[in-house]
């Protein structure tokens, strides 16, 4: 676990204080993970939770399978935008991270993000034509 300074003293390690880090009003646990916001590339996931970054739950010290609560979905402006707490304790429902994925159409490209302490953060791009204009060479 890691350890925090507070006014200049240290805490000891039977008095720890949790890291919490707010987004959306909604508390979330930096002392349940490996590492905050992994960058995880063009991997987006609408649903789930990423595991191997899970080092355990800070108030019960258990490392077990997620809940998926308070799952909302909603469209703005042509983007769809899911959002749900994943990460919460399955053994004392502590919310570890909250989950956030869009997905919209602009152009002739479908984009997708995500972002969660837990799970990372992601892009990715993909066209809608059938071949892509990005992958297309130059002709003359």
């Amino acid at each position: 676990m890691r350890r925090l300074s507070l006014s200049s003293r240290e805490v000891s390690s039977s008095r720890k204080q949790r890291r919490r880090l707010p987004v959306d009003c909604v508390a979330m646990c930096g002392d349940c993970v490996e590492k905050e916001y992994p960058n995880r590339g063009n991997i987006c996931l609408e649903n789930g939770s990423f595991l191997l970054n899970f080092i355990g739950c800070a108030v019960c010290s258990k490392r077990d399978f997620m809940l998926i609560t308070n799952k909302s979905l909603k469209e703005e402006d042509g983007e769809e935008i899911v959002t749900y707490d994943p990460d919460l304790c399955k053994n004392c429902h502590h919310v570890i991270a909250r989950h956030e994925y869009t997905f919209s159409i602009m152009d002739e490209f479908q984009e997708y993000t995500m972002l969660c302490l837990l799970c990372g953060k992601a892009e990715d791009t993909i066209s809608i034509l059938p071949d892509d204009p990005r992958q297309m060479t130059l002709l003359f």
